[in-house]
């Protein structure tokens, strides 16, 4: 394992066993599922629908929820055991089986590739992906933006090498976006919506033609082993709460507004450009994981081959 990959999994488990400390103090012995979610997205909805306590007492359980700020620290939580299921984008999965997670893969989110982009100031002289070659560009690293970077420069016949990359979470790379201290920045919706409301930031390139953006749903292999009834409640109200966003898409993002601190017409163009639907996993995007896990690979960004299948869908099928 590298030193990089060592740190990536060590940076969060001192809140992390805080946080277990906290569940196991709260709970004693009830069964519980814990549930990592993100500021944005599907689990939100459900946790604020409150539907999914409902269910699981009918099944002895309930959920513990646990914010992160990305997907990344997500996973490092499902490594060490501090929860039990979550969603992230593509990327940070593909970091987390390299580094021995054990997780596995129950669902995704079709692909929703404008809902991330390229971001450059609104009064940059970069006009094409060709021209970020000896520029510094911002990104938080592991996140599926960094595969966007990958393949945006690979169309446009840059290196990667060739750029200068700057590790930054969602706020420190928006303040340095803003102060000019980098040429551009590869963020996600909500924080790519908000940018551009904000900043009149312009969109160098998105994914569309160049990368899927898929979500996904996890669940630590040892959990969905013994506990399948379980994962398959959460997906069914997930599913549930999916059909409800796709079909109000303006009452979503007035609930959703003021948790993420983000004016309603900001998340309604995000929400806009996500995807809906809560599907169960296919080859075909096993194939689209292997492909990323490759490409991460041949860059020396994952210290080995990967076999996405091998964490894909139920175990053992």
């Amino acid at each position: 394992m590298t030193r990089l990959l060592q740190r990536w999994i060590t940076r969060a488990v001192l809140s992390i066993s805080i946080v277990t400390a906290a569940v196991s103090a709260s709970y004693g012995q009830d069964k519980v599922v814990r549930i990592g979610y993100q500021k944005y997205g599907k689990l939100v909805l459900l946790k604020s629908k409150g539907t999914l306590d409902e269910k699981l007492k009918e099944i002895g359980y309930r959920a513990v929820w646990t914010e992160f700020p990305s997907g990344p620290p997500l996973l490092e939580a499902l490594n060490v055991g501090a929860i039990d299921f979550g969603n992230t984008g593509e990327a940070p999965p593909v970091f987390a089986q390299a580094a021995g997670a054990p997780i596995q893969y129950v669902a995704y989110e079709p692909p929703a590739p404008k809902g991330e982009a390229i971001l450059v100031p609104k009064d940059s002289p970069i006009k094409s992906v060709a021209e970020l070659k000896g520029k510094k560009v911002a990104l938080n690293k592991g996140s599926n933006v960094h595969y966007l970077l990958v393949k945006a420069l690979e169309k446009a016949g840059v290196k990667y090498s060739d750029v200068e990359v700057a590790y930054l979470a969602p706020a420190d790379a928006r303040a340095a976006f803003e102060r000019g201290a980098v040429d551009a920045w590869v963020i996600w919706d909500p924080f790519q919506s908000a940018a551009e409301a904000a900043t009149g930031a312009r969109t160098l390139a998105d994914g569309t033609g160049l990368v899927a953006n898929y979500q996904f749903y996890f669940s630590s292999k040892k959990f969905l082993q013994s506990e399948a009834k379980v994962v398959d409640s959460v997906l069914a109200q997930l599913s549930a709460v999916d059909d409800w966003a796709k079909g109000d898409i303006h009452a979503v993002a007035e609930q959703l507004a003021p948790t993420i601190g983000l004016s309603v017409p900001v998340v309604e163009v995000a929400l806009k450009r996500q995807s809906y639907g809560i599907k169960p996993i296919t080859d075909a995007v096993i194939a689209d994981q292997q492909r990323v896990a490759d490409s991460f690979f041949a860059l020396g960004l994952i210290p080995k081959q990967i076999k996405i299948s091998d964490v894909a869908g139920r175990p053992g099928t």
